[in-house]
């Protein structure tokens, strides 16, 4: 009996990923190194390494990209990195300590999107919209409001 096909095959939904907007093409960067901890740390890298780092290979296929995943243990301190070497023979290094995936990518892009990025980012301003899906609200702390949120049996009690 043929096998039913529900909904788009796997290949089709890998090429829908890695083909979305905004397209991540770098202009003149040479190289790419992202060095992060192997296990149970740098969850922000980690996230961007899964998730975007394969839609940059894919729209820039002759930048050399290394990731470097290194055994790190409590006691050590070390922060995730992503080094750009650009085709003038300048590099930049880019801390990624403490950030969400969508901000590497922002900020990736900001250093390196050229011309495509910067009409990305007139028109995410000019509809209203995030640069980038999935990015964290950006919180207002105000001093002076008082803390109104409740959790757990806080938020149901009086």
């Amino acid at each position: 009996m043929p096998r039913k096909v529900i909904g788009p095959s796997r290949l089709s939904q890998i090429m829908a990923h890695l083909s979305k907007a905004p397209r991540p093409q770098l202009a003149g960067v040479k190289s790419l190194k992202l060095t992060l901890a192997l296990r149970n740390d740098h969850f922000g890298a980690r996230h961007f390494l899964k998730e975007d780092m394969p839609r940059i290979r894919y729209a820039n296929p002759k930048v050399d990209i290394a990731v470097t995943k290194l055994p790190k243990t409590k006691e050590e301190t070390w922060k995730p990195e992503l080094v750009l070497e650009f085709s003038d023979g300048r590099t930049q290094t880019m801390s990624l300590h403490d950030k969400w995936s969508t901000n590497i990518f922002t900020e990736l892009m900001e250093t390196a999107g050229g011309p495509s990025w910067a009409r990305w980012k007139a028109e995410r301003k000019a509809a209203g919209l995030p640069l980038v899906d999935g990015s964290p609200a950006p919180t207002v702390f105000h001093p002076a409001a008082p803390d109104t949120t409740k959790t757990g049996a806080a938020a149901v009690l009086p």
